[in-house]
């Protein structure tokens, strides 16, 4: 399991050089930097459940021109990489773009450099502005995520990923919110363990933990599926907390 793992971690990594060095020369002197975030940076990359999180900063930006391009030579350099590549993007001024204040944080703390002509960085977000974040969209649409699990009659296969993700997410939310941090899955877990959220059912989020480990189908957690209701209303005390 171990050699496998080591192995995915680096053949993701090969295809994310690739995209790096293809970067380069598509925007020649316009990059300023390309660089790893999320799992692959910081650890729990899982070939199944994880995104391929790639963090650009460009003199004046990307248009959809250039996703679009990007899109097309990542599916010519490997099919079965292309559709995880997420890219978040910004200007020298980190003033347009699409980089949320969580994955700047990333970004500033666990950033691994692939391609680097000028080291640009933002300022780090606040704890303040990590609750206002984590407040808005991303927790409504968790929420809105869990309750429509909650209503399903069946699992689909097309919906594995992110069923598996709405178990998950109570961690990363806790942990971010309380340290204005983003931490990898098993750093998450281990904090709400250790920490206790009242009403949450923190051994469901590790059972979770343990499926997106060993890669496995989620359906025997869709009994579960109720109590992401409970795992909602245990976040929200968190949202009043001081």
């Amino acid at each position: 399991m171990t050699r496998n793992k080591d192995r995915t971690h680096a053949v993701a990594l090969d295809f994310s050089r690739a995209m790096a060095r293809w970067w380069q020369e598509y925007l020649g002197q316009r990059l300023l930097g390309v660089y790893l975030i999320g799992s692959l940076a910081h650890g729990g990359f899982n070939r199944r459940y994880s995104d391929i999180d790639m963090a650009l900063v460009i003199e004046d930006g990307l248009d959809d021109g250039d996703l679009g391009a990007m899109r097309e030579m990542a599916t010519e350099l490997a099919p079965e990489w292309a559709s995880k590549v997420s890219i978040f993007w910004a200007n020298r001024h980190f003033s347009t773009g699409r980089f949320p204040p969580l994955d700047r944080v990333d970004f500033v703390d666990h950033g691994v450099v692939l391609v680097e002509s000028e080291s640009v960085r933002p300022n780090r977000p606040s704890l303040a502005d990590i609750r206002t974040y984590l407040r808005g969209a991303p927790f409504q649409n968790w929420a809105n995520s869990a309750i429509a699990f909650a209503a399903l009659n069946s699992l689909e296969p097309k919906d594995h990923k992110s069923y598996l993700r709405a178990h998950l997410y109570p961690a990363r939310f806790v942990y971010s919110w309380a340290t204005g941090q983003m931490a990898s899955n098993d750093d998450a877990v281990a904090f709400i363990h250790e920490h206790r959220p009242v009403g949450l059912d923190v051994d469901l989020v590790a059972r979770a933990l343990q499926f997106r480990r060993e890669a496995r189908d989620p359906d025997a957690l869709f009994s579960d599926r109720n109590t992401l209701l409970c795992q909602v209303d245990a976040c929200v005390r968190q949202l009043s907390a001081k």
